[in-house]
């Protein structure tokens, strides 16, 4: 019976594509772990701001969603701190275009509310933020953005922050309690994005 050579350079690429498959799952199973991980901290995210009240020198909005600014608003005007910052505004805008109701808060001063007109990004926020606080001399901060964007911005904020500003959650729900599939999944990325650089 004659002896069969063995084709190397097949046996090479079969062992490559072999090794190219399981590296890849080897990564799919790796991300999976951490997107799960990352989904739960997201998700378990207690709305503190339905059953607590919350007071601080200054309170810092970050837009985006609905119903934030509202709320920032309402912790003015009630007295709950005493200078609001909202971050992230259009560059054109001034505050009654932001927040139509204004005219209706009898308590809260416009003087009190600072617009910070830099920052795109929740990093952006949390740096344009910081001389902002230390400007008002603030020792301690509400931090009022959506649930969905709140485990992100928290840890964003308390790496740039420092230690000595104490950071209190206020997360604000527009809508239904649970984000969308497609909305959590989009945060969940952005979230470990984040954490490979920012916190």
């Amino acid at each position: 019976m004659p002896l069969r050579l063995i084709d190397t350079g097949a046996f090479l690429r079969r062992v490559g594509r072999s090794r190219l498959l399981w590296g890849f799952l080897f990564l799919l199973i790796v991300f999976t772990f951490f997107f799960i991980r990352e989904w739960n901290r997201i998700q378990n995210i207690e709305m503190t701001s339905w059953a607590q009240a919350v007071s601080a020198d200054c309170g810092v909005v970050l837009t985006g969603g609905p119903g934030r600014i509202r709320e920032g608003f309402a912790l003015l005007e009630n007295s709950s701190i005493k200078k609001l910052v909202i971050s992230g505004v259009h560059l054109q805008s001034q505050l009654r275009d932001i927040f139509p109701m204004w005219a209706f808060y009898s308590h809260a001063r416009e003087s009190d509310v600072v617009l910070e007109k830099k920052s795109q990004t929740t990093y952006g926020n949390a740096q344009q933020s910081l001389s902002l606080v230390e400007a008002l001399q603030c020792r301690d901060l509400v931090l009022i953005t959506s649930r969905l964007h709140m485990y992100r911005s928290s840890k964003t904020f308390k790496a740039v922050m420092p230690e000595s500003i104490d950071i209190r959650l206020h997360p604000v729900v527009a809508g239904s309690l649970r984000a969308s599939f497609w909305e959590t999944s989009i945060e969940v990325i952005k979230s470990l994005f984040y954490s490979l650089w920012a916190y």
